[in-house]
């Protein structure tokens, strides 16, 4: 588990902190007793989780552009964290077909100007940059992703986050190099997750959201692409391996300023249609989906991660299967439609989660602390 003693007053900026991920990332953070601060857009949807779990409360929130580089710059030093998830950006890949230039402004220029004003502000500061799974470049494998296979994209969501790799790596080998991390103090790494679902996500041409929508409004969902392959997991399952990730920057410095794939077990890489099927049959009163045909072509048709490396190196690993997140993601959903209070269920939903990954770690799961990464991350991309 993310320990708490660590957390305690520690200073961290959430940029994309309104939006769905960055809102549980938050909550938890401020949970575990951290000095939260977020800089962002206002929630991208209505309703969001940010209004309905009062994430607000928690954080303190400077509303901004991360395409706005001064107003990035003083929002930094205005915070002054020690650490920074960089979580703002555009998240969609049928949105990236729409706007390719809010897109790229984004996600490759939002990057740049985080890192540019850490280069220019001259303070010690760890950042975790949160890309995306589709950041490499799909050969339609059979077999997981490793974080040194080659990056690209054939749409414009896909390449951009391909961008904001190589940006990252271009900064950290120029200006944020290992060998001068004494007198720079920064060290950078990319966290590379699968498509993760969750209570409280509203965006809109995402599976989830698409079905709650339509579930909830007594309509058949329509689904473009039923066939594609998706390495599914429950939200905090990556936000642990971010916090993981973190803490290990903090304590070790470059030697874990790289690449990191935070995605579920193969078996866990099903069909958008087994997903569909599985959520209306929980969510009952005969529900349905049709397949309605996409105009966009270069969706991936099969994408997963091999999560190797986090699994050795930061002692992650999934704490809920497949089947058990989309019970919880449902059970989130029953909860908004039945009126219930959803400040309680999300926060009961962290609390349990917390539980049942420290009796996981307590049975027998690998600890970081056991693995020996004095030489091995060495040669590790």
């Amino acid at each position: 588990m993310p320990e708490g003693s660590f957390w305690k007053n520690r200073r961290v900026l959430v940029t994309g902190h309104t939006g769905f991920k960055g809102s549980w990332l938050s909550l938890w953070l401020n949970a575990l007793g951290a000095r939260v601060s977020g800089y962002a857009l206002p929630p991208p949807t209505e309703p969001s989780l940010f209004q309905q779990a009062a994430v607000g409360i928690a954080v303190q929130t400077i509303y901004g552009d991360i395409r706005d580089f001064e107003g990035l710059n003083a929002a930094i030093a205005r915070c002054d964290p020690e650490i920074i998830f960089h979580m703002a950006a555009q998240s969609v890949v049928t949105r990236g077909y729409e706007d390719p230039i809010e897109t790229y402004g984004s996600n490759v220029m939002g990057t740049v100007h985080l890192l540019e004003a850490l280069r220019r502000s001259k303070r010690s500061c760890v950042v975790v940059n949160i890309t995306s799974d589709k950041c490499y470049e799909n050969r339609e494998w059979i077999w997981g992703y490793r974080e040194n296979d080659p990056l690209g994209g054939a749409d414009p969501y896909s390449s951009s986050k391909a961008c904001s790799e190589l940006v990252t790596d271009a900064f950290r080998e120029s200006f944020f190099p290992a060998h001068s991390y004494e007198s720079h103090g920064i060290a950078v790494a990319t966290a590379r997750a699968g498509n993760v679902i969750g209570g409280g996500d509203w965006t809109h041409n995402q599976l989830i959201p698409d079905l709650m929508r339509a579930f909830l409004a007594g309509r058949t969902c329509v689904i473009r692409n039923p066939h594609a392959i998706r390495p599914w997991q429950f939200v905090l399952d990556p936000l642990r391996g971010y916090l993981l990730l973190g803490r290990q920057l903090v304590d070790n410095g470059p030697r874990f300023a790289s690449s990191w794939n935070f995605g579920p077990p193969q078996t866990d890489g099903k069909p958008v249609s087994w997903i569909a099927d599985r959520v209306a049959c929980l969510w009952g009163h005969n529900v349905s989906w049709r397949h309605g045909e996409s105009k966009y072509s270069k969706e991936a048709g099969s994408l997963m991660l091999d999560s190797s490396k986090a699994r050795t190196y930061l002692g992650w690993h999934p704490t809920l299967s497949l089947c058990a997140a989309l019970d919880w993601t449902t059970d989130w959903y029953r909860a908004y439609q039945q009126g219930r209070d959803l400040i309680r269920t999300t926060r009961s939903q962290l609390e349990r989660y917390e539980a049942l990954t420290a009796n996981n770690t307590a049975s027998g799961s690998v600890s970081a602390t056991s693995v020996d990464v004095s030489t091995a991350l060495d040669t590790c991309v």
